[in-house]
């Protein structure tokens, strides 16, 4: 009976040292991907070049917005190109860490594990959804990343759902893609057991556009103080929350201006 229970001990041990060694090597992988990611990071935002637009570019103001003044951010992807062919576009939001290149491939998974570089990396990095289109933009354009503890990727954009946000009054989304610089008024941000219910990028019937636009604005965890119409475009982040909740920014497209 001893000799049982001895061996039910030792195999209790050993169990517990091998978890012990599998969370320690995550960790230690967790932290040198944190480590290339900063370094890309750096290296990205030294590189990209804000240009001014071209003279006889029209900004067409889509809809009304407190933000009617906000200036459109315009990147020079002429580097950001050379160093990853799969650049589509760059993304801002004050007040959070998001201020990057995002990309787009043939499918939603790559990049959920290979960085800008295209290298592996847990960390992964930005990428449309590989059925979009930026040139003109869908009814809804997605774009994901990881919820990155250390606050990059879309890691940060927990910071929409504080009243320090809020009270920022910067409440909007600057995109510049290749052929088009956007800005973007945020009207819902949540964060929701995983499902995939706000996923799709068009719908060719209005009703039930209107109907998913009434359910993700109902949804919102933050009164933005302003309305979305079939009328509008719009933009959804997607990231995670937790291990089984996804957290989710909309905003509408209130500006733009093509670039050439």
């Amino acid at each position: 009976m001893r000799k049982i229970k001895r061996i039910i001990l030792y195999i209790i041990l050993v169990f517990f040292i091998g978890v012990f060694f599998f969370s320690l090597c995550h960790i230690i992988m967790w932290y040198f991907d944190n480590k290339k990611t900063d370094k890309i990071i750096n290296e990205l935002q030294d590189m990209v070049e804000v240009i001014p637009p071209k003279e006889n570019i029209t900004t067409e103001m889509l809809d009304s917005s407190k933000y009617y003044d906000v200036s459109l951010l315009s990147v020079d992807f002429t580097n950001l190109l050379q160093k990853n062919n799969d650049v589509v576009g760059w993304i801002q939001i004050p007040n959070t860490n998001v201020d990057y290149p995002f990309v787009q491939t043939k499918n939603n998974s790559y990049y959920l594990t290979h960085s800008f570089d295209k290298k592996y990396n847990d960390a992964g990095w930005l990428f449309l959804d590989y059925r979009n289109h930026l040139n003109p933009i869908d009814m809804n354009t997605i774009i994901y990343a990881h919820g990155r503890v250390d606050g990059t990727m879309f890691g940060s954009l927990k910071n929409i759902l504080s009243d320090e946000f809020l009270d920022k009054d910067e409440c909007y989304i600057k995109m510049s893609t290749l052929s088009y610089n956007y800005l973007f008024e945020i009207f819902s941000a949540y964060h929701i057991k995983t499902t995939d219910d706000y996923l799709d990028t068009n719908y060719k019937d209005l009703s039930k556009y209107r109907d998913y636009l009434d359910k993700i604005k109902k949804r919102s965890m933050i009164d933005f103080d302003n309305s979305v119409s079939t009328q509008n475009k719009i933009i959804t982040l997607s990231t995670c929350y937790n291990n089984w909740e996804k957290m989710v920014v909309h905003a509408k497209l209130v500006k733009q201006e093509k670039r050439y």
